[in-house]
């Protein structure tokens, strides 16, 4: 991962290329932002700038063999650390390196991506992922020992907020004082879960959420993606880049088709009509079933403020916007509230592998009891 692959926070990229060109690398640095944003992305990119063997004022070169390594991830004093479980592969005492494959081939397409996804990507069905106190002790050992070939040695540890109390506390004295030439880039997604005497180790480095031109920017000069289109989705996805990249490989003229046809069969009551769309909807892909509802939420938010936005400041255009201008006359606040925990609730319930046909015909039923409600 290179600075020149992220799209936009020119400023935190020139204060990390800054402070090596300065020879001012912190052992141990906080990269937080929500999920969707760069930071796991910013810290591939500096981890790779500390280490070029030919760095430019900008960026690293991309040329050298310690970029090249790096760049496919199998650089000898790159490590990563990340939240495992158990899977079918894996059954007892799971740690990093036995999913070492998998997070590469996963991290190349995925860099923005949260919890959630890695581990429907590696099959922990409803198992916790955590960093246990197995891998802290791994982590200590492994960062003992003398550097292969690198300046570095760089430990990248995906979302600490997921040490438990016994991890966490076996780090404290080697993110204190760790053995020299040593750095760790500890990547949250929720610092607010991080215990204070791990804060208190790291240089914080903030990393804001995308800008809605700065997302639309990347869609289409990097996708293709008609710059209408790209316009809607950088508003819906609310500054979370993979969330974009995930929506425009979804139809959405189908999403908002399907959910009008669906709250329109709940407006009316018809049942028939609902046991009729729930077996259209079981036979959808479990992505596709989620980013319906993602979008049915994106649009009961919109029903929510409409009344109260200036009409040119909406970003909804054409169907979507008259769909909305009706959907608001049904829908008050309380019914909207409703709403919105119906369908959160489906995705709950589908990443936990619940019956598809199940989960929306009570949905449905629900949705329309509240909707035709007084």
């Amino acid at each position: 991962m290179f600075f020149r692959e992220i799209p936009g926070l020119e400023d935190i990229k020139q204060t990390l290329v800054a402070a090596v060109q300065k020879g001012q690398i912190a052992h141990a640095q906080l990269f937080f932002g929500n999920e969707g944003s760069a930071n796991l992305a910013m810290a591939l990119a500096y981890a790779t700038y500390i280490n070029c063997e030919n760095r430019q004022n900008q960026d690293s070169c991309g040329q050298c063999a310690s970029c090249s390594k790096i760049n496919k991830l199998i650089h000898p004093d790159l490590h990563f650390v990340f939240p495992v479980a158990t899977t079918k592969k894996v059954s007892k005492d799971p740690l990093s390196e036995n999913f070492l494959p998998e997070w590469r081939t996963y991290l190349k397409e995925n860099v923005y991506a949260g919890l959630t996804d890695w581990c429907s990507y590696i099959g922990t069905e409803n198992k916790q992922p955590n960093i246990s106190a197995e891998e802290s002790r791994s982590i200590i050992q492994k960062l003992s020992l003398k550097s292969y070939e690198a300046q570095y040695k760089v430990l990248i540890l995906w979302l600490p907020e997921l040490l438990n109390n016994t991890s966490a506390n076996a780090l404290l004295k080697i993110l204190e004082e760790p053995p020299p030439k040593t750095v760790f880039l500890l990547v949250s997604q929720s610092i607010e879960k991080l215990l204070t005497t791990i804060i208190s180790r790291t240089q914080l480095i903030r990393i804001r959420s995308f800008s809605g031109q700065e997302i639309e920017k990347v869609l289409v000069t990097s996708y293709g993606v008609e710059s209408k289109r790209a316009g809607q989705i950088a508003y819906l996805s609310d500054g979370n880049l993979y969330e974009a990249l995930r929506l425009i490989k979804e139809t959405a003229n189908d999403n908002h088709e399907l959910f009008r046809e669906w709250m329109r069969l709940c407006f009316r009551g018809n049942v028939t009509g609902l046991v009729d769309w729930m077996e259209k909807f079981a036979k959808m892909s479990k992505e596709s079933q989620k980013s319906l509802m993602m979008y049915g939420m994106e649009m009961v938010r919109e029903t929510l403020v409409w009344p109260y936005k200036e009409i040119q400041l909406s970003r909804l255009e054409g169907e979507e916007r008259t769909f909305i201008e009706g959907f608001s006359k049904v829908v008050n606040a309380a019914k909207a509230e409703g709403l919105y925990k119906q369908l959160n609730d489906v995705c709950f319930h589908l990443e936990r592998n619940a019956s598809a046909k199940i989960v929306f015909l009570d949905t449905s039923l629900a949705i329309s009891g509240i909707i035709r409600s007084a």
